[in-house]
């Protein structure tokens, strides 16, 4: 069972940047799928980014142009990385491993989650 273990949160005025990071580890299968998303108080969880293995990317309209999905392969961790920072991005930020061969911003995609974190961003 993959474990993921999220970093690089914190707090940043508008248009600030951030980069967090996903160590993933406990799984020598590499999932095809992997993603962020996001949950402020009292909203639903939202897909924000995913990457393939085949590095094919796909963003929320709501971060096109701002934030950036990547990995590594070589040190088992994703990337996320955020600019143009907006109070609306405000959230706990989640990175997610993909349960099949198929990739989607929904939740229902991922079977594996971490623990999150926390992105404010003041104006």
């Amino acid at each position: 069972q993959v474990q993921l273990v999220e970093s690089g949160g914190g707090s940043v005025q508008a248009g600030g940047s951030l980069r967090l990071s996903c160590a993933a580890s406990g799984d020598s299968n590499r999932r095809y799928c992997m993603g962020w998303f996001r949950q402020a108080p009292g909203k639903e969880r939202e897909g924000v980014a995913y990457i393939t293995t085949y590095g094919t990317t796909s963003y929320a309209d709501s971060v096109k142009g701002r934030f950036t999905i990547s990995q590594d392969n070589a040190k088992n961790t994703l990337y996320l990385q955020l600019n143009m920072l907006k109070p609306d991005d405000t959230a706990m930020y989640y990175c997610a491993a993909g349960a099949g061969w198929s990739c989607a911003l929904t939740t229902g995609n991922f079977d594996t989650w971490g623990q999150g974190t926390q992105v404010t961003v003041s104006a």
